[in-house]
């Protein structure tokens, strides 16, 4: 017995109800960590929940009682992880899109060293350049060019279209 203002109180005692959702909160948070908010935090979480409900049976009502919680938590964890790979959980929040651009692709027949045009948006120092009819992701080599500034490309490198002022 405990004393509280000189009167004897009786200890604090956890409803089975209260261990009851210190494990499903616990089973529920690992799941979530498990497919929502990775890094482990809200897992830790979960576990100390769960450890709660267990320790918590085990001071109130004993050791069969303790155990039995014990091995249920164990089984509903595991098998709440078996029924979302099975009924494929993971299909449902994969990303299933293929990208099949590239980038910047660029046409060398009509793109080459020298060639003329003129900025079709800013380029600070990156934008879109207009050679004739083709438009190529263009990088400044001098800094910032305002639209409609006459470009000429000094070098293609990979898929870079690298160009500067015409003076």
């Amino acid at each position: 017995m405990f004393t509280f203002a000189g009167r004897l109180t009786k200890p604090v005692t956890m409803n089975y109800l209260v261990l009851i959702l210190l494990v499903v909160l616990g089973i529920f948070l690992m799941i979530l960590d498990f497919l929502v908010i990775p890094g482990g935090i809200v897992a830790v979480v979960g576990i100390l929940c769960m450890v709660g409900g267990v320790a918590g049976a085990f001071v109130e009502y004993g050791a069969t009682i303790g155990f039995l919680t014990l091995v249920l938590t164990a089984i509903l964890t595991v098998g709440s992880f078996v029924l979302m790979m099975r009924t494929k959980t993971w299909k449902k929040l994969q990303l299933r899109t293929k990208i099949d651009g590239k980038m910047n692709e660029i046409d060398t027949s009509s793109l080459k060293v020298g060639t003329e045009g003129v900025a079709i948006s800013r380029l600070a120092p990156t934008g879109t350049g207009l050679f004739g009819d083709v438009e190529a992701e263009v990088v400044s080599l001098h800094g910032f060019l305002d639209e409609s500034t006459p470009i000429a490309i000094r070098k293609i490198d990979g898929g870079k279209v690298y160009v500067s002022e015409i003076n």
